[in-house]
């Protein structure tokens, strides 16, 4: 079969296999009447298999020692080549998720092109100063594709380019949420921590309605982060995991101050100090937890706490006691 059969029913140009013989990969063995050189059944076979060898990804130079090399063996090729394609697939998979994000923002000109891709590489940078400028500036100079930020702030380890990206998505308003979402049932605590504490500082009602669905995560830290953020916002369901908080003894301070909060609405004011109280009455609670919840009475108004703290001050803890009657001196004093 000459050249040209060969390249139409194959599929190889003619060219391609010009090279191959020059190559030495595949040569003509036989030669017509005429002298042209002419391909044999078995030729045509090798073709086949040069052309199955490098759809692999071979070279024509690994294919030619695959083909001709009695010890040559594939697994070590085999193994490098899903190296190489598992590296190609991850740089072409960071490539088209780049482009997605660029996409998403508009861009309307190329400065705005170059600007985006400046600061995605800053935002990945491992400098953690270059990384909260990045930040910063995705709100101030140039807009960022919530995505980048969502993912910035989900890895992000140093506190202070922590907050300076929550303080970015919370700019953005609700874009991110769906993705911060996703975060709070990540297999790691760390991100789940980091996705509930971005969604607390976005000061919208579908990011209050995501904290008390989050109220009910198994996660106990995502449930503690959650009702420190809906205290704030004056949602009265928190009482009980903000007393727990303080009994923990992790952001008491915090789950005080939200208490404090709720308790300027005379409905509420009882019923923290109730729930105040009922704690300090456990047998099982620690004497530091015990001083913690008398703390926490002190900014609690109404008669109730007044006269848990008038009972404390004759507390056998002594300075359960002290810590009560020091507060009676202040709410005496207004």
């Amino acid at each position: 079969m000459l050249i040209g059969d060969v390249a139409r029913r194959s599929g190889v140009s003619a060219r391609m296999l010009r090279h191959y013989d020059s190559l030495g990969l595949v040569r003509p063995t036989g030669r017509t009447e005429a002298g042209y050189r002419e391909y044999s059944g078995e030729d045509i076979r090798r073709i086949f298999q040069i052309e199955s060898l490098r759809s692999l990804g071979l070279s024509l130079r690994e294919v030619g020692r695959a083909l001709d090399d009695p010890g040559f063996t594939p697994s070590e090729l085999v193994d490098d080549l899903i190296r190489q394609t598992r590296e190609r697939i991850a740089a072409e998979t960071e490539l088209l998720t780049r482009l997605r994000r660029i996409d998403a923002v508009e861009p309307a000109g190329w400065e705005d092109v170059l600007q985006i891709v400046a600061l995605l590489q800053a935002l990945g940078s491992k400098n953690a100063d270059k990384r909260q400028r990045a930040a910063l500036s995705s709100v101030e100079e140039a807009p960022m594709p919530v995505e980048a930020l969502v993912e910035a702030a989900l890895s992000e380890t140093d506190p202070h380019v922590a907050g300076a990206l929550r303080w970015a998505l919370a700019q953005s308003g609700d874009d991110g949420l769906a993705l911060l979402a996703e975060g709070l049932g990540a297999s790691a605590a760390e991100v789940r921590k980091r996705a509930v504490q971005s969604i607390a500082e976005i000061p919208n009602g579908a990011a209050t309605t995501l904290l008390q669905e989050a109220l009910t995560n198994p996660d106990i830290a995502v449930r503690r982060y959650a009702a420190l953020a809906l205290g704030a916002r004056g949602v009265a369901d928190t009482i009980p995991t903000l007393i727990d908080i303080v009994v923990e003894g992790t952001n008491d301070v915090d789950a005080a101050d939200a208490l404090s909060a709720l308790a300027s609405r005379p409905a509420l004011a009882d019923q923290i100090a109730t729930g105040l109280v009922d704690r300090l009455a456990h047998g099982t609670v620690e004497p530091s937890a015990r001083r913690r919840l008398t703390q926490a009475l002190a900014d609690v108004p109404g008669t109730t706490a007044s006269r848990a703290l008038a009972d404390l001050s004759h507390d056998e803890d002594r300075a359960v006691a002290l810590t009560a009657t020091y507060i009676l001196g202040i709410r005496d004093a207004r």
